[in-house]
């Protein structure tokens, strides 16, 4: 397996340290407009690991934004498997390169929405994922798998959805991603500050569109941003977090493979974090739509979005002033096996000062990358295979989940995932 990272920025770069301790691919090409990202990574992993391991990756500049350049940086590197970890409004791009230079492809998150242009709080437009899930049948016809959705949420979240249905439950009510965290970020000072976990460009994208929920009865609808909030109890000292309404692929996969009479997904925001966000969109700073900015050098077209993105500290940086955890997790209720009420919590718990110790890594970033690794040793190893544009819920659950919590001295990832029984 050679594979084609794209992107060596916070999830890129953790996806390159975590491969580094595994020994399924013969390299891993990371990539990025930034040649210097890429090669400061590299660097990373020799100091951490030595020139052995480290002479299995190599660097390169690409265009993400160019299907042409992406296709022709894979086929001059061989690439077996192209492995998106940028921006969703590049997937487009990726997605056509990888299926043209005849290589498989993963990603984390899924081509971009577009609301329905007249009643977008009830209806869906164009939803995400959409645009690839029209493609199937160019890469089934190519013999090629294009696996979406495989990061945390989604990613894991739909593995938990899938080994509920097959190994806990006889019918499932409702699936509902739950996600809740108690990180803190401090400036020099020790004073708390504003400084998202994750993307800003993409937190924007999936908060203030219109959120999708799923009924099996009435199918895909949404509702009005940061909805129906409740709070939900988190474990491992997490805690009550209130989690509100938010538009994400699990809700658009989910029902795709399996059977449930609804499909939810709820982010732990905050109160603040959603007055800042309904700031944005206010002031129109949530647009993508270049507008003319007047310099000393002259008119400049820049996208509002881009320069919040801008402005705030990046997410790969802020992990030495962060403290906390984050969960990731998927809330299941319906009827046990044994035909009785059943209600579970399937979680992953990520300690940012572990991340860091360990990898450098802030713990979102960190948890997001982990997954698609997984995935990656299960297609090389040939316990996972498949054609075509599919989603994590197509695999079977076990003998991920398996890998996953199995010790790395036994040649798993060490990854504990725990089950709460709510009932």
């Amino acid at each position: 397996m050679r594979i084609l990272l794209v992107g060596a920025g916070g999830v890129g770069d953790a996806i390159a340290k975590i491969a580094a301790r595994r020994t399924f691919f013969e390299a891993i090409i990371v990539s990025d407009y930034d040649v210097s990202r890429a090669e400061r990574t590299i660097a990373w992993i020799k100091g951490k690991h030595g020139d052995e391991i480290a002479s299995r990756f190599s660097a390169v500049a690409i265009d993400a934004s160019d299907p042409d350049a992406v296709a022709a940086v894979a086929r001059e590197n061989g690439a077996t498997h192209v492995m998106n970890a940028v921006e969703p409004k590049f997937v487009p791009t990726i997605f056509a390169g990888a299926l043209a230079a005849g290589a498989d492809y993963l990603d984390m998150a899924m081509s971009l929405s577009e609301p329905h242009p007249t009643d977008p709080y009830a209806k869906t437009g164009v939803k995400l994922g959409d645009d690839q899930f029209a493609q199937r049948g160019d890469w089934e016809t190519a013999g090629r798998l294009a696996l979406v959705g495989m990061g945390v949420e989604p990613g894991l979240s739909d593995v938990f959805a899938r080994y509920a249905a097959d190994k806990l439950f006889s019918s499932i009510d409702e699936l509902g991603t739950r996600d809740g965290a108690n990180l803190v970020v401090r400036d020099s000072d020790g004073a708390e500050i504003f400084a998202p976990s994750f993307s800003i460009w993409t937190t924007i994208e999936e908060c203030l569109n219109p959120p999708v929920i799923f009924e099996k009865d009435v199918g895909w609808f949404t509702t009005e941003p940061f909805s129906e909030p409740e709070i939900f109890e988190f474990p491992e000292g997490i805690g009550p977090v209130e989690c509100v309404n938010v538009e994400h692929e699990e809700v658009l996969l989910m029902p795709r493979w399996i059977d449930a009479k609804r499909v939810t997904f709820k982010y732990g925001l905050g109160e603040e974090f959603i007055g800042i966000l309904r700031t944005l969109h206010q002031l129109g700073l949530d647009s993508t739509t270049p507008v003319t900015v007047r310099s000393a050098n002259g008119p400049v077209e820049v996208a509002p979005r881009d320069v919040v993105a801008a402005a705030l500290p990046d997410p790969a940086t802020i992990g030495p002033r962060m403290t906390g955890k984050t969960c990731a997790g998927v809330w299941v209720t319906g009827r046990g096996q044994d035909g009785e009420p059943r209600e579970v919590y399937l979680y992953h718990v990520s300690d940012n000062e572990w991340t860091m110790r360990e990898y450098e890594s802030q713990c979102v970033v960190w948890q997001t990358a982990l997954n698609p690794v997984i995935a990656l040793e299960l297609l090389a190893t040939g316990v996972w295979s498949g054609l075509g544009v599919l989603g994590p819920e197509a695999f079977d659950a076990e003998p991920y989940l398996e890998l996953m919590a199995r010790a790395e001295s036994e040649g798993g990832y060490g990854q504990r995932w725990g089950l709460s029984d709510r009932l």
